[in-house]
């Protein structure tokens, strides 16, 4: 299976940004139309007729493609657009049931043991070496430690909180900086580990 990311804000970004370069386009090209299409000729002789027409017919010819471009640009950023508004309508509508039955899930281990039953713990807040929070008891990593102080030896970052049924987690390293170390990945193995 493959997975495919979406940011909807970046793609209403590149829309508008795509909006405005089709606005310039448009006025470069209306403004290029007199003076290239209309060309008068230099001299009163034949060569200089045929020269005249023969760029006014490529001039024609350049604003009828840029016509054609334009009426792209436009059909591109509306589905553009739309794509950013269907991604929005999926991600709200898959993303509010799953919640729902996460937090009924949850609901009875963190009413008996503030840790949820899957999940992954929130990282301990940045400047203050705070642990980070626990992990679910079945599914899910500690967060990590928050980063020290700034000023002088960061000192050691929080220590991860135990993860779920898995592996040991790392306790927080040393580091010299303004920050402190990254924290643990979780501490001691759950009930499995």
């Amino acid at each position: 299976m493959s997975f495919l990311n979406v940011v909807p804000d970046v793609l209403s970004a590149a829309a508008t940004d795509l909006v405005g370069l089709g606005s310039t386009l448009s006025a470069a090209n209306a403004a290029a139309a007199a003076p290239t299409t209309g060309l008068l000729v230099a001299a009163e002789d034949e060569v200089s007729a045929a020269i005249a027409a023969l760029f006014s017919d490529y001039a024609q010819g350049y604003q009828t493609a840029s016509a054609q471009v334009a009426a792209f640009h436009t059909q591109f950023v509306q589905a553009l657009t739309a794509g950013a508004g269907s991604y929005v309508s999926a991600e709200a509508a898959s993303a509010s049931p799953l919640q729902q039955l996460l937090n009924l899930i949850n609901a009875p281990s963190m009413a008996l043991t503030q840790r949820p039953l899957i999940g992954n713990g929130a990282n301990g807040a940045p400047g203050t070496g705070q642990d980070g929070a626990p992990g679910g008891w079945l599914i899910g990593d500690g967060g990590a430690g928050g980063s020290g102080g700034t000023g002088g030896n960061g000192g050691k970052g929080g220590d991860g909180t135990p993860g779920g049924l898995g592996l040991p987690g790392q306790p927080g390293g040393e580091r010299v900086g303004p920050n402190g170390g990254g924290g643990g990945s979780g501490g001691g193995a759950g009930a499995g580990g």
